[in-house]
């Protein structure tokens, strides 16, 4: 070791067939923080599920580290114990997390447990809490359908679901999957329209090739990032022409670079154009409705 200190921090976003939770990972960023500011050198261990491209424990020599921290979570297990095991030259601290059962060898194999709940013991704030503030990031809503068999040999619903999906993977912003569809038994979805438009109004942007993904983030005043999947344009086209509304990718376009393009537009100037796009149909721009008095007194006669 040369008489220096080497950390290996790791945590069950670290195990193969673990998981990397989102606070499990605030977690870790406070750690890393704090051995930041008093200079220790340390390096992370992650699964390769999670980070294909960052360490993992098949490529290190446990031989370089001088000290092994666990950080959040519940300690038991058996992949916690194997950790015991393979690091047990190094000073091992478990930090930030839950203790079930203070007797079991993946708690006793620590030299010191520093945990947020135990047995008998006070809880304290979960890491996360404290973690670096964050910069703000784009939500966006993701409305996609993959039915409209009425389009037949046009369809391009699973190519354009494919390329839109796959670049928005790459996007550095938070997805949220919606569903137009209503169900009043099922918690998972929107069982009013009010109930949708509250979450859509609270967007940065929609990406979506349905015509009402398009209409009702316009309606809530949220830009919306439209893809037609009918080769030749269908609906989709033909109501972004109704309101006026310009992002609109035809199927046979789709691609990163026109994606990145509009998607720029929508958090740039599209937010002030869906806003006048919803005054126009709060002025009460026309629409098919308009003549249907005329058509049932026409019918009448």
């Amino acid at each position: 070791m040369h008489g220096r200190r080497k950390i290996l921090v790791t945590g069950w976003f670290s195990f193969l067939h673990g998981e990397a939770t989102a606070g499990d990972v605030l977690a870790l960023d406070r750690v890393r923080a704090v051995l930041r500011s008093a200079g220790l050198d340390h390096d992370v261990v992650w699964s390769p599920g999670f980070r294909p491209d960052g360490r993992h424990f098949e490529d290190l020599d446990p031989a370089a580290y001088t000290h092994l921290v666990f950080v959040c979570g519940p300690v038991h297990g058996r992949q916690v114990e194997e950790l015991h095991r393979r690091f047990a030259h190094c000073t091992r601290i478990a930090v930030g997390v839950s203790v079930v059962d203070p007797g079991a060898a993946a708690v006793t194999g620590f030299h010191r447990v520093l945990p947020r709940d135990a047995p008998g013991a006070e809880p304290a704030p979960d890491l996360a809490a404290r973690a670096p503030a964050l910069p703000a990031r784009p939500v966006a809503g993701v409305i996609l359908t993959h039915g409209q068999r009425e389009y037949g040999d046009r369809r391009r619903h699973a190519e354009v679901a494919g390329a839109v999906t796959g670049w928005l993977a790459g996007q550095d912003c938070a997805r949220l999957e919606l569903e137009t569809r209503l169900d009043t038994r099922d918690w998972r979805l929107c069982a009013t329209p009010a109930h949708l438009e509250a979450v859509l109004a609270r967007l940065d942007l929609v990406v979506t090739d349905r015509l009402h993904g398009l209409v009702l983030a316009l309606r809530a005043g949220t830009p919306a990032l439209a893809v037609d999947p009918v080769a030749g344009g269908a609906k989709v086209t033909a109501q972004a022409r109704a309101c006026g509304w310009p992002a609109l990718i035809p199927a046979e376009r789709v691609g990163a670079g026109v994606l990145e393009h509009w998607w720029r537009w929508c958090l740039t100037d599209g937010r002030e154009a869906a806003r006048r796009a919803r005054a126009g149909f709060c002025a009460g721009l026309p629409d098919a409705a308009d003549g249907l008095l005329d058509a049932v007194a026409g019918v009448l006669r």
